[in-house]
This record gives structure tokens, C-alpha cells and sequence, in this order.
């Protein structure tokens, strides 16, 4: 399916100036953003509601002492402020650097001296812990949800403060935001994106989310991951889109259907565990009305989830491929998806999966997913990791950009994950793909989710073991071990079943709900096995 797309960037850009403040003028009453919470609470704010309230939030992080080219900290969860803040970073030229509302302490002081950030804000969930972090620190502190001793009270202020007109005008390439991401060693990197990374998220609001001037968009994700900036924030409103947002703890998916039977959502992307919890609960006699479009990202998604969401929605998921570091990079296309694969190179990039020399390997070898830079620098790629340039430099080869995730192409040029290139299981000479076990054991009526990883073995090197999380009416027994391994073994191949199983009552996750594998593997290698 090929589609046409040319990149031509500018040398100037900026977000809140040529997305918000433009829309604003040509469609000052067209919703931007529907906002609920927990209680009940609603707030319908259109596009020149967003940039009066960005223009006051730039106005109080200036008064702050906040510049242009200072790192700040936001340390916030789905409150509305995080919107209006993040566009004024945008509006002052400096570099929003969002973090899950979970941070401990010492995670708040090492991004705060690894940012040299200027200013950290927070509600009154993280503010306790940020004061315990950076005691006897300078830096200002903005708080959400009242007054607060040491820092600044952003509702008082904000009433107070003139909006600020002037905007930033950025080159294309400044620094604008800062995303940690941990590695597989070391502290976490600080991702650097410039300000002209969020229009290339046209590519993810036109041919993954397919978004335009009706659709009313829910992301589901986190606001500390960067899967926000994806959907919560940029490629919504480039494509004059509004977005949707629950502010509310937890996750429950009874309560998430409901609100897609009460509002005029039209688009949805969840990350693979919302899917999972949604088909396992009770579907039956729902209808979403205005829902049209689904997808999902984060990790792949199981294609007996795919099967499910559909039987019961009419609906298909379709899976994108991207990472902190880039924009949508591979997914499945409105009309062109095809169920369980990643799908396909998305449009204005070149995709391969690559061997070790660089070259491009024949449909279905495994290899190394990888961007080609050679030409230039894509789209939406990051500028580098901040103070790191040997990290930097260690993504690159051969002109490519390394992924660090292993696929399969086939002969339609469709990518098959295979898993991360530190999650691959080798046993006996076999290689082994987490995924796939993933998705075999979930097709068992008793598997609510489950994490492969692989375990040590005197004999094999390594073996596969699961670790499961039971559906409602199933309890641990060795009987069940046995039956899903051999269900495993009826599905795929015979050397890929679990030969050790574990039951548990929850998965290790991001905040995005990915499943941390490396966890329950470096607890696997840490323990000598029987």
C-alpha cells in the first residue's frame, strides 16, 4: 500500500504557535479538549480556551524564572494543568521534561541534576517527595492544587498573571523536550527531541490514529511516557483533532467502557493491557456508538485479543511501532492491516530489518529493526542522548538506526516482532521469541496475561518460563501447569513451551503497561535453579 509523503521541514517551528495559536485563530470554537475525572467533573475547553490558558501558564513559569533553553520538570499525572504547561514550555522556548507521578526521591533528584532543570512542578501526591529530594535546593517549585510552603500556587498565579503573547521562535532543531528512558544498563537516558519533533507527529495523526477536525481522540496512555506526546498532545492537534481525558486512579475497565458509551469518542488507542483487561471482562450488550478507529502500541498485541475486540466491537486494532526516541516508525494502516504483524513502514521512512553487517536480510530472517539515516536524519528522530555521546553514538551503524527490537519481514514487506533483542530466549540452539509464547498461552481460557522470560538451565543454557496471572475463576495447580504447557505445545512448535511456570497475582509494568521482562528475568539469573 504506498502512500505519498513528503518531508520538507522548516527551518523555524514552533508547536503552540504554529498548531495551537493558529488553530485558535481559524477555529477559535472548535473543541480542543474534553477533559472528566473521577468525580464527575467536566471540562469542555476549545482552541482559543487551550491558548488564552497556555499564554497564562508561559506568564506564571516566566514569572518563575524559567528561560529559554531551561529544562523543567513536570511531575504530573492526567490533571489539566499538564496540558496548558507543557504548551507553555513550548511557548518560552524551554524543555519540558515530563515524569511519572510514581518517581521516588532519588529518581527526582537524579533527573533533577542530570536536567540541571530550573524548575520542577508537581501536586500534592509528588510534592512530599520532591521536597524530601531536593532539600536545600534553589530551584523553583510550581505546585497543583493549592497553596503549598515553598511554592508557588499555579491556580493563584495563573488568575493573576497576563497571558504572555510573545512566543518562542525556535529553529527546528532546539532542544524542547527531555525524555528518560531507561536503558538495560545504567541510569535512565535523557532523550533530547527538538522543536520541530512534534510535526513530524503528522505522520502518527494521519496514517496510524487517522485523525481529523470531528474525531474526538482517547489515549489512555500515562502522561510521564512518551506515548502521550504521540497521542495526548501532538498528532490530535495538528489534525485539529480534540482529545478525550480521564483523570481518574487506576484503571478499570467496566468504568473506561462506560465513558465510551457516554462520550462521542471516535478514535481510541490503549496499550495492549487495557485491550486484554477489556476482552476478558464483560463485553456482551456493549455498543460504543461513535468509536471507529482503534489501535494499540506500546508491545504487540496478542491476535486472540485482536479476534476478540472485534467479535464483540465489529472493530479493528491496529498495532503502530515507535519508541521514545522516534515518532510512529511501522503499523498497520487503515485498510491495509494485517492481524498479529506490526504492519508496515510508515510513510517517509526507510524500515529493514538488518544482519550485523548492515545489509538488508531476505523476508523472514530475523534481524535487528533499524532506521536509515545515511540519507539524513528522519522525521521525528531524536537529537541524542543528553550528555552521552557514546550512548548516542552506540544506536548507530552501518547507517542505520538501531532499534534494539528483532522482527521478521515477509515477502509484503509486513514486520513480525519477534522481541527485544536482549528478551530473546536461546535454549538449546533454538531461538525464541517471548511474544509468541505470549500469545499462545492467552488463547487458554485460564491465562489473563502472562510474561516469558528466559530462566537458567544446566543442561539447555536457558529454558522458557512463564509467569502467568490467572483469570477470574482459576486457581494455581500443578494440574493447570501441565494442561498450559500442553496447549503450548499443541499450538507451536514443541520446543517452545514453558517447562517452568509460575503463578502470580500481577505483572511488572511501565507506566505505560508494559510488561518489564527484564525484572523478572534479572530475578530469574539471580537465583540458582533446582
Amino acid at each position: 500500500m504506498s502512500v505519498d509523503f513528503t518531508w520538507n521541514p522548516p527551518a523555524h517551528y514552533n508547536f503552540a504557535r504554529d498548531a495551537i495559536a493558529s488553530t485558535a485563530a481559524a477555529r477559535p470554537n472548535a473543541r480542543a479538549l474534553l477533559w472528566t475525572d473521577g468525580d464527575g467533573a467536566v471540562v469542555d475547553r476549545s482552541f482559543a480556551g487551550l491558548n488564552d490558558h497556555a499564554a497564562r501558564a508561559a506568564a506564571v513559569l516566566a514569572a518563575a524564572g524559567v528561560r529559554r533553553g531551561d529544562t523543567v520538570l513536570i511531575l504530573l499525572s492526567r490533571e489539566i494543568e499538564w496540558w496548558e504547561l507543557m504548551l507553555g514550555c513550548l511557548r518560552l522556548g524551554a524543555i519540558a521534561s515530563p515524569g511519572t507521578v510514581q518517581l521516588t526521591p532519588k529518581d527526582i533528584a537524579y533527573r533533577r541534576a542530570a536536567a540541571e532543570a530550573r524548575c520542577v512542578i508537581a501536586g500534592a501526591d509528588v510534592a512530599p517527595r520532591a521536597d524530601e529530594a531536593l532539600t536545600g535546593d534553589a530551584i523553583a517549585r510550581i505546585h497543583i492544587g493549592g497553596g503549598r510552603d515553598g511554592w508557588i500556587d499555579y491556580a493563584a498565579a495563573k488568575a493573576a498573571a497576563e497571558p504572555l503573547a510573545d512566543i518562542a521562535d525556535t529553529a527546528f532543531d532546539d532542544p524542547a523536550l527531555c525524555y528518560f528512558t531507561s536503558g538495560t544498563t545504567g541510569q535512565p537516558k535523557m532523550t533530547i527531541h527538538g522543536a520541530g519533533y512534534p510535526l513530524a507527529h503528522e505522520i502518527t495523526g494521519r496514517f496510524w490514529l487517522d485523525l481529523g477536525p470531528d474525531d474526538l481522540h482517547w489515549n489512555m496512555s500515562d502522561t510521564g511516557w512518551a506515548k502521550a506526546a504521540w497521542s495526548s498532545l501532538f498528532a490530535p492537534w495538528l489534525m485539529g483533532a480534540a482529545i478525550f481525558v480521564n483523570h481518574a486512579p487506576g484503571f478499570d475497565p467496566g468504568g473506561a467502557m462506560d465513558l465510551l458509551q457516554r462520550h462521542p469518542i471516535t478514535t481510541l488507542c490503549a496499550p495492549p493491557t487495557a485491550y486484554r483487561m477489556f476482552v476478558r471482562a464483560d463485553l456482551a450488550g456493549r455498543r460504543f456508538p461513535h468509536l471507529r478507529h482503534c489501535v494499540s502500541a506500546g508491545e504487540p498485541l496478542n491476535p486472540e485479543v485482536i479476534e476478540l475486540w472485534k467479535a464483540a466491537t465489529g472493530l479493528d486494532i491496529h498495532d503502530g511501532y515507535g519508541q521514545t526516541e522516534t515518532v510512529l516508525l511501522c503499523c498497520n494502516r487503515p485498510g491495509a492491516a494485517r492481524q498479529g504483524a506490526m504492519g508496515l513502514p510508515a510513510p517517509g521512512f526507510t524500515l529493514a530489518v538488518i544482519g550485523d553487517d548492515g545489509a538488508v536480510l531476505p523476508p523472514d530472517q530475523e534481524g535487528d529493526i533499524a532506521l536509515r539515516v545515511a540519507e539524513g536524519r528522519p522525521p521525528g528522530l531524536f537529537l541524542g542522548y543528553r550528555g552521552d555521546p557514546e550512548r548516542t553514538a552506540g544506536v548507530f551503524r552501518h547507517g542505520w538506526y538501531l532499534t534494539g527490537d528483532r522482527a521478521t519481514v515477509d515477502a509484503d514487506g509486513y514486520f513480525w516482532f519477534v522481541g527485544r533483542a536482549d528478551d530473546v530466549i536461546l535454549s538449546s540452539g533454538y531461538r525464541i521469541g517471548p511474544f509468541e509464547v505470549e500469545s499462545v498461552l492467552f488463547e487458554h481460557e485460564a491465562v489473563a496475561e502472562s510474561a516469558v522470560v528466559a530462566s537458567p538451565d544446566p543442561t539447555r543454557g536457558e529454558v522458557v518460563k512463564a509467569f502467568i496471572v490467572l483469570a477470574a475463576g482459576h486457581s494455581p495447580s500443578d494440574a493447570l501447569a501441565r494442561a498450559l504447557q500442553d496447549h503450548v505445545k499443541a499450538i507451536t512448535a514443541p520446543y517452545k513451551y514453558p517447562r517452568r511456570i509460575e503463578f502470580v497475582t500481577s505483572l511488572p509494568k511501565t507506566v505505560s503497561g508494559k510488561i518489564r521482562r527484564k525484572e523478572l528475568r534479572d530475578k530469574e539469573w539471580a537465583v540458582p535453579q533446582a
